[in-house]
């Protein structure tokens, strides 16, 4: 079983890491039963940009907890859910054909907060 020092089952809104710059541009993640969303709060600031057609990753509970274990711990190592950084710092995060590209400052702070276990979520039961 997974343990994780700050799980937060009461949260089913979007949040993002408190080292976030206003949440203005980051990543966004949200719980929703055993499903984890993710999406790129840049995406939502532009008016031209439809709701409806925001890129959002979906992936379960256990890939999510899987992919935080692999940024802490073994950078590098292949899971469903995937995460490079360019020449130029911009880090692109990916689960099949969908991919969010964020600054270094995005993923920097993205990052305190999974060192900080703000992002850890639990597999629920089946």
């Amino acid at each position: 079983m997974l343990e994780t020092a700050k799980y937060h089952p009461e949260s089913t809104g979007w949040f993002t890491s408190t080292r976030t710059n206003n949440g203005n541009q980051c990543v966004e993640v949200r719980f929703d039963g055993a499903a984890v969303f993710i999406r790129d709060s840049k995406y939502r600031r532009n008016p031209a940009n439809s709701a409806l057609d925001e890129p959002i990753i979906t992936v379960s509970a256990v890939e999510w907890m899987s992919f935080l274990t692999i940024l802490r711990d073994r950078p590098g190592a292949a899971a469903a859910l995937t995460s490079t950084t360019a020449s130029d710092g911009y880090t692109t995060l990916r689960s099949g054909e969908i991919g969010l590209v964020y600054t270094p400052g995005e993923w920097d702070a993205f990052l305190a907060g999974v060192r900080d276990g703000e992002f850890d979520r639990l597999p629920l039961a089946a």
